[in-house]
This record gives C-alpha cells, sequence and structure tokens, in this order.
C-alpha cells in the first residue's frame, strides 16, 4: 500500500466550506475552565433559577479535563436547528441530540490528550495548504470569496483556521495510529470494482442533427404559418428518406445547420433542452422525429447513433477504488480505537437532569 500524504489525507476535511462549517465552529472556542464560583448564600431564599439558565455546570470531566454544559449545548446546536427546520422539535428530542453531542465531545478531548502525549504538532504551512485545498476544491476563486462562504456559515476566518488545525492534528493522528496498520489487498479492489459496475460505467452518448424552423413571439401570424407549413413539407421530405443533413443546410434557420447540416454532436442525457432531449431518447437510431415545439421554434430532430456505455478498465479506477475502500477501513478501525482508548479512560458523568 502506498504511503498516504498528510495532503492527500485532508481532502475529506477540506469541503467543510460547502457541507456544514458551521455544524462544527464550536471545536475552535475554548472550554470555559474548571474553577466554579460559590455565590455567598443570601439571608432570605431566593427564587430558585430554572435549570435552562445554567451554563456552566460540568456535564462530564475525562481525565481531569472538563467538559461544561456550555459546550454541550454549541456542539449540539447546528444539529437541533437543521431539525427544527424539518418539524416539531420536543424536549426528549434535545435531550436526545445534547446526549449525542456530549460522547462526541468525550471522543474528541480524548484524541486531543492523545495527540498532546504523541506531541503532535501542526504547522502554519500545513493550515495555508489545507485552506488552498479548501479553496481549490470548492473552486472558490480569492480569500475575500472563502471568507464570504464562510461568514455565511457564521464563522470567522480565524475559527476556520483553528477548526483545520484540529482535524489536521486528528488525521495526523488517526494516520500514527490507526491509518498505518490498515492494508488493501487486489482482491479487495476487485470485489468492489466487480460489484460496482454501474459506477464505473461511461454514460450512454448520443449523435444527432437537427433542422430548425425560428417561430418567436414577435413573428407575425402570417410567418408562423408559413414555418409551420414549411416545416411539415421538410418532415415528409426527410421521412421519406431524403438526405437529412442536405435538407437542414437548404431548409433549417439555424446558421451553423446550414454549414453542417444540423450536427449536433455527441452528447449525453442533461446535456441537451428538455424537450429535444426527450424526443431524442424515444428514438431509434436512423429515425426521424415528428415536429418538436419549443419557445423559439420548430425542430426535426433525427437520431444518428446511440453509444452504449463502456465499463472504464479496473487500472484507470484502481486508484480511486484503493482510496474507497482505505477510507472505509481506516474509519472502522479508527471506531474501534477510539472505543478501546475510552475504555481505558477515567470518564466522570455529572447529574444532569433537565439540564440536557
Amino acid at each position: 500500500m502506498k504511503q498516504r500524504t498528510l495532503a492527500a489525507m485532508t481532502a475529506s476535511l477540506a469541503l467543510l466550506v460547502a457541507g456544514g462549517c458551521a455544524g462544527n465552529k464550536e471545536a475552535v472556542t475554548k472550554a470555559p475552565t474548571a474553577t466554579t464560583q460559590i455565590a455567598e448564600q443570601p439571608s432570605t431564599p431566593a427564587v430558585p433559577k430554572k435549570p435552562e439558565t445554567v451554563t456552566n455546570a460540568i456535564a462530564a470531566i475525562v481525565n481531569g479535563e472538563i467538559i461544561t454544559l456550555h459546550d454541550v449545548k454549541r456542539e449540539a446546536q447546528p444539529a437541533i436547528s437543521e431539525a427544527e427546520k424539518k418539524g416539531v422539535l420536543n424536549d426528549a428530542d434535545r435531550s436526545r441530540i445534547r446526549r449525542t453531542a456530549l460522547d462526541r465531545l468525550i471522543e474528541k478531548k480524548l484524541t486531543e490528550q492523545k495527540a498532546r502525549e504523541l506531541n503532535i504538532r501542526v504547522s502554519e504551512e500545513e493550515v495555508r495548504q489545507a485552506i488552498d485545498d479548501v479553496r481549490k476544491q470548492n473552486n472558490i476563486p480569492s480569500q475575500e470569496a472563502l471568507e464570504t462562504a464562510l461568514a455565511a456559515q457564521s464563522l470567522s476566518m480565524d475559527q476556520y483556521r483553528s477548526q483545520l488545525r484540529e482535524q489536521i492534528e486528528k488525521l495526523k493522528l488517526v494516520s500514527m495510529e490507526v491509518r498505518a496498520k490498515v492494508q488493501v489487498g487486489e482482491s479487495e479492489m476487485r470485489d468492489y470494482y466487480n460489484a460496482n459496475q454501474a459506477k464505473y460505467t461511461e454514460d450512454e452518448t448520443y449523435r444527432a442533427r437537427h433542422i430548425f424552423f425560428k417561430t418567436d413571439e414577435k413573428a407575425s401570424p402570417d410567418a408562423i404559418k408559413h414555418s409551420h407549413a414549411t416545416a411539415f413539407a421538410v418532415l415528409a421530405e426527410a421521412k421519406s428518406g431524403k438526405d437529412f443533413a442536405e435538407l437542414a443546410k437548404s431548409y433549417s434557420e439555424d446558421p451553423a445547420a446550414r454549414k453542417d447540416g444540423g450536427d449536433l454532436g455527441s452528447f449525453k442525457k442533461g446535456d441537451m433542452q428538455p424537450d429535444l432531449e426527450k424526443t431524442i431518447l424515444s428514438l431509434k437510431p436512423g429515425e426521424v422525429s415528428d415536429l418538436v415545439t419549443t419557445p423559439i421554434g420548430l425542430h426535426i430532430i433525427k437520431l444518428e447513433a446511440r453509444v452504449a456505455g463502456t465499463i472504464k478498465p479496473f487500472e484507470s479506477v484502481k486508484a480511486e477504488i484503493e482510496e474507497i475502500i482505505y477510507r472505509k477501513k481506516s474509519e472502522e478501525r479508527f471506531s474501534q480505537w477510539v472505543k478501546e482508548l475510552r475504555a481505558k479512560a477515567s470518564v466522570e458523568f455529572r447529574e444532569l437532569d433537565g439540564l440536557l
């Protein structure tokens, strides 16, 4: 198995701008310190605060480091907001989401601690390169455009840099503790290739010609009537077997068609105007359509050829398949590794009934 570079590993996190960077922005904010303040007892009974007003309670202690209720709520908020968009969310739903968020924060704390133990560091150059990868993979033309995209996710550039630093640190940890132990064999890749033939099959392509008659809304009724009469006459000739390319050169009102015989070239599904594509897909090679009406005019279509999609050779997609399997096995191995790390850790939960 070839050695993976850090640049390759950062590919999986570089799309944070496009799909949910707001959901992780809380990771860049420092947790409140473990110090708690004991308020002086008032001389007269005070009205107890509602549980929702408690923001600095300790939710869990992981190997001596705290996770606060504030951390948990911040981690859970993106998921709660997304769920609220889809429908009504009750208290039980919110509690479930926050407890899931607490589990994530515990795992995050454990991996951070392990990274410190292994003296894993992330340089400014690595962060800069990761930001460049983000821009390239998302087709973001400039630093200003990236900052605009981040702002749309309520995320500042400094927060995003901190987030990337944290993710790169995690990737280094994964590489050191997990990925280096993952192997992908040739037989695994071939099995995946054989089971996913449709994924590696080229799209069917079509080649067609057309004859065009202009009938836009500015044309007079007489002009439209004349276009229809001409189109029906040409259609009859095309259906009778007359040379379609020559008919296009003689009658088509598309300047390009008069030069190339109406050649539309080769194309795949989704490349053509819907009305024309629907007609083309219904034709057999050599068949001429009836008149097709579009907002700009009348068309006569002839399907020249339909070329079935071919399967890409295994060697041409081998590297892609290897990375897919490698990533899947790494994720599975990492999940198991985190479970083992957690089993050895000291994790103390605090009673937070009614607060989560």
